[in-house]
């Protein structure tokens, strides 16, 4: 017969969760007081980025931050570069403004700053959440990806609708409440076809296209409509294996390493100007089959950063090529 083994009393049970941890007088947790309240997040609803490219020169610094200090502006956050090949100078500048601020003075003076410096520059008010046209064909991946971000908060966008040259993925895509259009290529072609696209563009006010995997080529007049507004996620580590079945391509060839690509759409069949790269390394034991199934994960998150950085305004064209400030 097992002897009864009285209860441990408060002073000698070990801490647990009914303990209240500071080493002071145990009490039990419902009798806890509430949590310690923490202080209000410090947001600012007022935040704007500034990005501009100019020829290098001394003073450019100096010129945009005196710019903003004299108008009670708060930089949070600044970046610059400068390309030593092509003489340009890069910057990106987040900045808090003042509720009693005037928007068209402050780009006014902005504005004035080009004869003298030769800024080409924008300026974005992050309280607008920039709108998304995600395209897919039936790869799904992608897409389930972007949107569980973007309803976990982790991007900062608003998806405003889907569109496919196959149903497939309607019910995932309605399931998170947006609005899916199935869009063939019928009897008007590409044209046709790409038209209609164009019109849902306007229609949500789509500020960018988001092609993930959308296994169809764009034509080049559709690129030519939407410049640096079409992002790509290309199943392959460009600039090698491009077009149909790189990772068999890669298989073929024994890498070590396979990626994915994010970039800008440009006429140029898969050579637009890259934001994101990504990679895995594999082996001699991975089939094709595998390197696959590996590459849905890497192209995830290549065109995830891609889309988040390009709709933070971290991503600056310079000729073939980007300035990404992380």
């Amino acid at each position: 017969m097992k002897a009864k083994v009285a209860p441990a009393s408060d002073a000698t049970r070990a801490p647990g969760p009914e303990r209240a941890g500071d080493g002071r007088t145990p009490r039990k947790l419902g009798s806890d007081p509430p949590f310690p309240s923490l202080p209000p997040r410090v947001e600012t609803v007022n935040e704007h980025v500034l990005t501009l490219s100019c020829p290098d020169r001394p003073g450019i610094v100096a010129a945009v931050s005196g710019l903003l200090a004299e108008r009670g502006c708060n930089i949070v956050e600044s970046q610059q570069f400068g390309d030593g090949g092509s003489g340009t100078f890069f910057m990106r500048v987040q900045f808090g403004v003042p509720d009693d601020a005037d928007a068209d003075e402050l780009r006014g003076a902005v504005a004035a700053l080009v004869p003298e410096l030769g800024l080409e520059w924008r300026l974005h008010t992050l309280a607008e959440r920039p709108r998304v046209l995600i395209m897919v064909s039936k790869g799904g991946h992608c897409l389930n990806d972007l949107l569980y971000r973007t309803r976990s908060g982790l991007l900062d966008i608003d998806i405003v609708a889907v569109a496919s040259n196959h149903p497939d993925l309607r019910p995932l895509t309605q399931s998170y409440g947006i609005d899916y259009h199935h869009l063939p290529a019928g009897p008007g072609g590409k044209a046709a076809q790409e038209a209609e696209i164009l019109t849902l563009v306007e229609h949500y006010g789509a500020d960018l296209v988001v092609l993930a995997r959308y296994m169809q080529i764009l034509s080049d007049d559709f690129c030519a409509k939407l410049p640096g507004a079409i992002i790509n996620i290309h199943h392959s580590f460009l600039p090698s294996f491009k077009g149909a079945r790189p990772y068999h391509q890669a298989h073929a060839r024994g890498v070590k390493l396979i990626g994915a690509t994010a970039h800008y759409v440009t006429a140029d069949l898969d050579e637009g100007p890259i934001i994101e790269q990504e990679v895995a390394r594999v082996d001699h034991t991975h089939s094709p089959e595998a390197l696959v199934a590996v590459g849905r994960d890497v192209e995830c998150l290549a065109l995830a950063r891609a889309v988040r950085w390009h709709c933070e305004h971290r991503v600056l064209l310079n000729g073939d090529r980007t300035v990404v400030f992380r």
